[in-house]
C-alpha cells in the first residue's frame, strides 16, 4: 500500500498556481514527476503524491523546482480565472479512475510524438548533412577537374614549344648541311680544274676513269643529301578513374589487425541468440504478440526503468530472459535495477552472467562489458568487498583506460582498502 503525501500548500494568481510538497528527506528526480493538463503525480516508492486539478493547465510550460527537502511547482493556467479549490471536489472513482487513464494515454501520445518529431529531425538533419556532402564533392570534383585542365593546357603548350625548337634545329642542321655541301663541290670543282690544267701523257694501258656526275645543291642528289623528315611524337594519353572497391566488415577494425575467429564466433552467438526463443511455455499463451518479444520487453523496461519503476522494469526483463536466455543485454540492464533496489547479490549475479555471454572480447561488444564489470564492482563495494570491486574497476580500465568517472572510483576504492589495511 502506497504512504500518500497529503501535507502541501498552495496559492494562486488569476493565470498561475503556486504549489509546494514538503518531502521530509526524501530523494527526489525529475522521473518522480509525472504532470499532464490536469492530472499531477509525485511516486517515491511507498509515498505518493497525487492530484486531479481543478481546471486545465499548460504542461508545457509548467515547472518544477527541486531543493531543499522540497518540490515547488509553478503551474501556468490556460484559462484566467480564479480557482475555488487546487483539486476537483466531490468526483466519483469513476471519474477520477476515467482522468487518471486518461492522463496516461495523453503521455503516452506526447512521448510517441515527440519521438517521431525527432526522428523527423533526424532525417532532415541526415538529409542536410547529405545534401552538404554532395554539394562539396561536386565543389570538388569542379575544382579536380579545372587542376586536369590546366595541367592538360600546360603540357600541351609545353608540347607545341618542344616541336617548334625541335623544327627551327632542324632548320639550322639543315642550312648548315647544305653549306658544308656547297663547300665540298667546290674543293671538288678546284681539283678538277687543277687536274685539266696540268699536261696529260695518254697512256693506252689505263682505263679511263669516267667519274659520276654528281648533283650538288640545284636539286640534285648526291652521297651527302639525306632524307630528313619530321620525328612523329605520340599523343598525350587520355585520363581515366581507376575505382577501388573495399571487403564490407561488421567490426571497425582492419582486417589485418581483426581477429577474424573471435568476431565470427561473437556475431553468430548473437544470431543465435536472437533465434533461440522459448515460446514453448504454457503460462504465457494469454500474452499479446509484441509481449512474447524480447526486444519490446527490453525498451518496456528501459522506459520503466527512466521513471523510476524498477520493479515494474525487473518483471519485465524477468519475462524476457524467459523468453530468451541468451541476450546479454537483459542480464545486463536488470543488474541496474537490482543495484538502485540494494539486490546487490543478485546484480552481481547478473552481471557475471552478462560477461559470460559477452564473450569472447570484440570491440563490438567492449562498452557492454565495461557496464558489466562497473555494475559488478558497485555491488562488491557496497558489500563492503573493496578488493573484488577494485578488480572488477581495473578490468574496466584495460578495455576504456581514458573513462576518468571509472579512473576517480576506482582512485576512491584504492583509498577506502588502504584504510582499511591501516584500521587493522
Amino acid at each position: 500500500m502506497p504512504v500518500w503525501l497529503r501535507e502541501y500548500s498552495w496559492r494562486q494568481t488569476a493565470s498561475a498556481v503556486y504549489l509546494s510538497l514538503p518531502l521530509r528527506g526524501l530523494r527526489v528526480s525529475p522521473a518522480n514527476i509525472f504532470c499532464t493538463d490536469q492530472y499531477l503525480k509525485v511516486s517515491i516508492p511507498p509515498f505518493l503524491f497525487e492530484a486531479f486539478l481543478y481546471a486545465p493547465i499548460d504542461d508545457t510550460s509548467s515547472t518544477a523546482k527541486i531543493g531543499n527537502g522540497i518540490i515547488f511547482f509553478t503551474l501556468y493556467k490556460k484559462e484566467v480565472a480564479i480557482w475555488d479549490s487546487l483539486t476537483l471536489a466531490n468526483a466519483s472513482k469513476e471519474k477520477l479512475q476515467y482522468l487518471r487513464q486518461d492522463a496516461v494515454l495523453k503521455a503516452h501520445k506526447k512521448a510517441k510524438e515527440e519521438t517521431e518529431a525527432k526522428k523527423v529531425k533526424e532525417q532532415e538533419h541526415k538529409k542536410y548533412a547529405l545534401e552538404a556532402t554532395m554539394k562539396l564533392e561536386e565543389a570538388e570534383r569542379i575544382r579536380i577537374e579545372d587542376l586536369k585542365e590546366k595541367e592538360r593546357q600546360k603540357v600541351t603548350k609545353e608540347l607545341e614549344l618542344w616541336k617548334k625548337e625541335q623544327k627551327e634545329a632542324e632548320k639550322q642542321n639543315r642550312v648548315q648541311k647544305e653549306g658544308e655541301l656547297h663547300q665540298e663541290v667546290q674543293q671538288f670543282n678546284e681539283k678538277k680544274k687543277e687536274k685539266n690544267n696540268k699536261p696529260r701523257i695518254p697512256n693506252e694501258g689505263t682505263s679511263k676513269t669516267r667519274l659520276k656526275p654528281t648533283k650538288g645543291c640545284h636539286g640534285s642528289y648526291s652521297m651527302f643529301s639525306e632524307n630528313l623528315s619530321e620525328e612523329q611524337l605520340p599523343a598525350p594519353r587520355s585520363a581515366a578513374t581507376i575505382k577501388i572497391n573495399f571487403t564490407s566488415r561488421v567490426f571497425p577494425t582492419p582486417l589485418r589487425e581483426s581477429r577474424i575467429a573471435e568476431e565470427e564466433e561473437w556475431l553468430h552467438k548473437q544470431a543465435e541468440a536472437r533465434r533461440t526463443v522459448s515460446a514453448d511455455l504454457s503460462e504465457l499463451k494469454d500474452l499479446k504478440e509484441e509481449e512474447k518479444n524480447p526486444d519490446w520487453l527490453k525498451d518496456k523496461g528501459n522506459k520503466m526503468f527512466a521513471t523510476g519503476n524498477y520493479l515494474a522494469a525487473v518483471n519485465a526483463y524477468n519475462l524476457a530472459i524467459r523468453l530468451n536466455n541468451k541476450l546479454p543485454l537483459l542480464y545486463l540492464n536488470r543488474a541496474a535495477c537490482h543495484l538502485k533496489l540494494r539486490n546487490l547479490h543478485k546484480a552481481i549475479e547478473d552481471s557475471s552472467k552478462a560477461l559470460e555471454l559477452l564473450m569472447p572480447p570484440v570491440p563490438d561488444n567492449s562498452s557492454a562489458r565495461v557496464k558489466a564489470y562497473v555494475r559488478r564492482g558497485t555491488a562488491f563495494c557496497q558489500l563492503e568487498l573493496y578488493t573484488e570491486g577494485l578488480q572488477d574497476y581495473e578490468a574496466a580500465l584495460k578495455i576504456d583506460p581514458k573513462n576518468e568517472a571509472i579512473e576517480k572510483d576506482a582512485e576512491k576504492i584504492r583509498h577506502l582498502i588502504q584504510g582499511t589495511t591501516q584500521d587493522s
